[in-house]
C-alpha cells in the first residue's frame, strides 16, 4: 500500500486499460478519480469497487476532457475535496481510420484535442500543487504509435507522437521538483477501442475480421499475443514507487516486441 495518502486522477477510466491502471494504484492504496464516458449504472458500479480496494476513496468526474474549462473545474475539485492530484494518468483517447483524403477533419480536431491537448491542459493544472508537495508522477497511455506509424491513422499516430514529445518535454522541466514525466507505450491490447476500429478497418483495407486480427493489428507484434490490461497497469503501478524515481522522461513499450525492428 505504497500510495497511502495519494490521490490519483486517471482519465479515460471508465472501461480499458484506463480502469486495470485505476485498478492497480487504488490496490497500493490511493484515492481515485474516476473520469470518462459510459453508462451511469456501470460507472457507479466501476467506482464502487475501487473504493474496496482503496478503502472508500473514489471519486466519479465526468468532465469533457475536450473543453479546457471542464478540465480546470475538475482539478478545482480535486484540490478542494483530495488535496489535488499526486498522480496524473493520461489515459483516454480515441480512433478513427480512414485514407487520409477522406479523413474527416472533425474527427482530426476531435482526436488531437483529445489524445494530446487535454494531456497539455491536465499537466499544466497538475504540476503546481505537485512542485508544492516536491513530488508527483505523471504518467501517460502513449502507444506504439508514438513510435512507428501505420496507415490509416494520421490523427491518432500524430497525437501519439506528440504525446512522447510532451512526456519528454515537461520530464525535464520538473526533473529537479520529485516529478516523472513517463509514458507507456503498449502494442494492441484487446479493448473497446482496439474492438471498435475493426469495422473501419476492414472496410479501409478490405479484409474480414479474422485478416484484420491477424495480419494487421497481430502482424507487428512477434508474440503473437495482445498484451493485457493487468500488464500495462502494472508497469503504471512500478512507475509510482520509490525505485522508479529516477525513470523520467521514458517512453516504456509494452508491445511484444512490435518496435524492436
Amino acid at each position: 500500500m505504497h500510495l497511502q495518502g495519494k490521490t490519483a486522477l486517471v482519465t479515460g477510466s471508465t472501461s480499458g486499460i484506463g480502469l486495470g491502471i485505476a485498478k492497480a494504484l487504488a490496490a497500493a492504496g490511493a484515492a481515485i478519480i474516476v473520469n470518462g464516458f459510459g453508462d451511469a449504472d456501470t460507472i457507479e458500479a466501476e467506482r464502487a469497487a475501487l473504493a474496496v480496494l482503496n478503502g472508500g476513496k473514489a471519486v466519479y468526474d465526468g468532465a469533457d476532457l475536450t473543453k479546457p474549462e471542464a478540465i480546470a473545474e475538475m482539478f478545482a475539485r480535486a484540490d478542494k475535496d483530495l488535496g489535488g492530484v499526486d498522480i496524473l494518468v493520461n489515459n483516454a483517447g480515441m480512433q478513427f481510420v480512414s485514407p487520409v483524403e477522406d479523413f474527416p477533419p472533425e474527427k482530426w480536431d476531435m482526436i488531437i484535442a483529445l489524445n494530446l491537448t487535454a494531456s497539455f491542459h491536465t499537466i499544466r493544472h497538475a504540476v503546481p500543487g505537485m512542485r508544492k508537495k516536491g513530488w508527483g508522477r505523471i504518467i501517460a497511455t502513449a502507444s506504439a504509435h508514438s513510435l512507428v506509424a501505420s496507415p490509416f491513422k494520421s490523427a491518432y499516430v500524430t497525437a501519439k507522437h506528440g504525446l512522447a514529445g510532451l512526456t519528454k518535454t515537461v520530464a525535464l522541466e520538473v526533473a529537479d521538483a520529485g516529478i516523472t514525466v513517463n509514458c507507456i507505450s503498449p502494442g494492441y491490447v484487446w479493448t473497446p477501442l482496439v474492438e471498435n476500429q475493426i469495422p473501419d478497418t476492414m472496410k479501409a483495407r478490405k479484409m474480414t475480421r479474422e485478416q484484420v486480427i491477424n495480419d494487421v493489428l497481430l502482424a507487428g507484434q512477434p508474440t503473437k499475443k495482445f498484451v493485457t490490461v493487468e500488464q500495462v497497469a502494472a508497469v503504471a503501478a512500478f512507475l509510482t514507487r520509490d525505485e522508479a524515481e529516477n525513470i523520467t522522461g521514458a517512453n516504456l513499450s509494452v508491445d511484444g516486441g512490435w518496435t524492436a525492428g
